[in-house]
């Protein structure tokens, strides 16, 4: 949500930015957008450390989760984890949520020694809209864990945070989530076989693909466990967001390519997606920052987003600002009276909570509000220096209209914004060629869709 620099600073940033307001006595009011949703405060509220703690705990409980690991004893192994965590979002969402499992059979591969089925646990919270119960929003973690060898399914592998603390966090929201409506579906998800090859995700992105599934964003939490840094030194305000710009696959799209010819790259889907998930989770989570970083993931690695990404959806990965490698992927032991090992006692379940929150209050947001305009266009048949811009008509009952935001070509977040109505056109006395801008479709309630970058039309 964006509604916060409009009622704020935005004659602030117009100033400071240079760039003349475009008045009219006919322009339309702007249409109550609210500091805080009451909606999206009450789920803020309610996520719970404690429960995290337990959450992960008992994941940890299992001795190991390896995708490999035992599936028949009710105490050890993954089966017993899934098991339980359908348990237990099936008590908590009693009703509310519809939780199954996502399993494929997958044959002998690299980190595969045997035909092997891999099982998502996925809970999905039904839209109430008939207008936008078939948009979906995904939220995942994975549930299985590792040691240094990723072949070696026997030894303890308690992935405290690695990624229990992910797990935990989308079973809270799940839960906590369930006891609210939102016009868009909510697909929370726990996933297996990262470790071994992103194959739970990779599953599901592939069959949401074929199904033409509109799947407008998709969160993966990963290693979101811990707030210390590798020296013991606490650092519990803020949180890594990556987004990818164009995407590098070859041959790019059509509107790919027009992305990179305009200036577009930092106005891919998923930067967007992060813009409105940085804005909303600022928003909600009082002095607590989400960092944008301009990569797919951590530098040449990856996670349960990238399947998403390559099927062609918007999709970021959260992840703690300072990942300790001695406590990720090791087998459990000493070295030199240092422990070693993803074990419990490393991770700070107040700190989960927090990028929970800020997962939480941006999957309500985009949620609760209309989808992002579609057909948005810059209409270059005329050479000036203003900019006429064009999009479809958003379908939502409760649409209040459209707002143009803008900001600098070098400036990673909206600086101005201008609501004009419910229209499908609109001209602003700025300049193209010095601004980047996008579309937002606006509900009654003040919701706000993540923008839409305009594609040249003449």
């Amino acid at each position: 949500m964006h509604h916060h620099i409009v009622r704020n600073t935005l004659p602030l940033l117009l100033a400071a930015a240079g760039l003349a307001r475009v008045a009219s006595a006919a322009e339309p009011a702007q249409p109550a957008l609210p500091a805080h949703q009451a909606e999206i405060d009450a789920i803020v509220r309610e996520i719970s450390p404690a429960r995290i703690k337990a959450y992960d705990d008992k994941l940890v409980s299992f001795g190991t989760r390896h995708t490999m690991s035992d599936t028949t004893s009710n105490t050890r192994g993954i089966g017993a984890a899934r098991r339980w965590i359908k348990a237990e979002l099936e008590r908590c969402g009693a009703g509310k949520l519809d939780v199954q499992f996502d399993s494929h059979l997958h044959m002998v591969d690299t980190r595969i020694s045997r035909p092997t089925e891999i099982v998502n646990v996925v809970a999905t919270l039904p839209g109430t809209q008939a207008a936008s119960k078939d948009r979906y929003y995904v939220v995942s973690g994975h549930y299985d864990s590792r040691v240094t060898d990723v072949m070696n399914y026997t030894a303890d592998a308690p992935g405290a945070n690695d990624d229990a603390s992910g797990t935990a966090a989308v079973m809270e929201m799940a839960c906590v989530m369930a006891r609210h409506k939102f016009d868009a579906t909510l697909v929370f998800m726990a996933v297996a076989a990262e470790e071994q090859g992103l194959y739970g995700s990779g599953h599901y992105a592939s069959e949401a693909k074929s199904r033409h599934m509109n799947i407008a964003g998709m969160f993966d939490n990963d290693i979101i466990g811990s707030s210390h840094d590798e020296t013991g030194k606490q650092d519990n305000g803020h949180v890594r967001l990556f987004a990818e710009g164009v995407p590098p696959t070859a041959p790019t799209t059509p509107d790919q390519r027009t992305l990179l010819v305009t200036g577009g790259e930092n106005d891919s889907i998923t930067r967007q997606l992060a813009r409105h998930v940085k804005e909303t989770g600022e928003t909600y989570v009082p002095g607590f920052k989400v960092d944008l970083i301009y990569r797919r993931d951590r530098y040449l690695r990856g996670g349960d987003h990238s399947p998403f990404l390559d099927a062609g959806y918007a999709a970021v990965r959260f992840t703690e600002p300072h990942e300790n490698f001695d406590h990720q992927h090791q087998d459990l032991r000493l070295d030199n009276g240092k422990k070693i090992g993803d074990l419990p006692e490393f991770v700070d379940p107040d700190y989960i909570a927090q990028v929970t929150r800020v997962n939480a209050a941006s999957l309500a947001a985009l949620a609760l509000a209309p989808a992002a305009p579609q057909g948005v266009h810059v209409k270059t048949a005329n050479l000036d220096n203003g900019t006429d811009l064009e999009w479809k008509a958003n379908g939502e009952p409760d649409l209040a209209g459209y707002r143009i935001v803008w900001r600098d070509t070098t400036a990673p977040l909206w600086q101005g914004a201008r609501f004009v109505g419910n229209v499908t056109s609109a001209r602003l006395d700025l300049s193209h060629d010095n601004l980047i801008f996008g579309v937002q479709a606006v509900d009654k309630d003040g919701n706000v869709s993540p923008a839409t970058y305009p594609l040249p039309v003449r």
